[in-house]
C-alpha cells in the first residue's frame, strides 16, 4: 500500500486558563507527527519562557510591522498584549507533510476559521466559570484585575464556541482531557481529504 498524507493545521483554543496550553503539551508529547507553530507577542517572558521554544518575544513596532507586511495568519490584541502566527512557518509545515498544532486565543481562532484555510479548530471549554477562576487565581501570574478582565473575556469567549468543529470539556485531569483530544485528531487524520492510501496490484 502507498501512503499519501497531506498536513493537518489543528487550531487549538478557548479561554485563558481553560487549560488549553496544557493538552497541547501533552498532545504534542503523544503525538511526534505535529509540530507546535510559535506564535509571536509583544509581552513578556514568564519565568521558564524561552525566546523561539515558546514565543518568538518582539517590541511593538516590530510586530506592528509584520502586520503591515501581511506576513501572519491571525493576530490579536489579547489581555493589552498583540499576538500573531507568523504565516511563513505554517506554511512552510505544512507544504513539508507536517501536522501543526497552533494553541492561540480565541480572537486568532476566529481569523483563521473565517479566512476559509483548511483547518480542525477545538475549543476548550471549562467546566464551570468558577474553576476557571479559581484556575486563573492560583497561576499567580495575574494581578487580580487582570484576572477580573480575563473572566469578563471568558465569557464573550465561550458564546463564540459554535464556530469551531470541535469541543473538548476540560473537567477531569489533563490526561482525560488530552485522551478526546487524541480521538478528535486522529479521526481527522483518516479524512480522505488529507489521507489517500492507494492499493498496489
Amino acid at each position: 500500500m502507498i501512503e499519501t498524507r497531506k498536513g493537518m493545521l489543528l487550531v487549538i483554543s478557548g479561554p485563558s486558563g481553560a487549560g488549553k496550553g496544557t493538552l497541547a503539551a501533552l498532545l504534542l508529547e503523544r503525538d511526534r507527527s505535529f509540530r507546535f507553530s510559535v506564535s509571536a507577542a509583544t509581552r513578556a517572558p514568564r519565568p521558564g519562557e524561552i525566546d523561539g521554544v515558546h514565543y518568538h518575544f518582539m517590541d511593538e513596532e516590530t510586530f506592528a510591522r509584520l502586520v503591515a507586511e501581511d506576513a501572519f495568519v491571525e493576530h490579536a490584541q489579547v489581555h493589552g498584549h498583540h499576538y500573531g502566527t507568523l504565516k511563513s512557518e505554517v506554511c512552510r509545515q505544512l507544504e513539508a507533510g507536517e501536522n501543526v498544532l497552533l494553541d492561540i486565543d480565541t480572537q486568532g481562532a476566529q481569523q483563521v476559521i473565517a479566512s476559509g484555510m483548511e483547518a480542525v479548530s477545538v475549543f476548550v471549554l471549562p467546566p464551570s466559570f468558577r474553576e476557571l477562576r479559581s484556575r486563573l487565581e492560583k497561576r499567580g501570574t495575574e494581578k487580580p484585575e487582570e484576572v477580573e478582565r480575563r473572566m469578563r473575556n471568558a465569557r464573550a469567549e465561550v458564546e463564540r464556541m459554535g464556530s469551531y468543529d470541535y469541543v473538548v470539556v476540560n473537567d477531569g485531569t489533563p490526561e482525560e482531557g488530552a485522551e478526546r483530544l487524541w480521538t478528535i485528531v486522529q479521526a481527522e487524520k483518516m479524512r480522505t481529504t488529507r489521507y489517500q492510501p492507494r492499493l498496489e496490484d
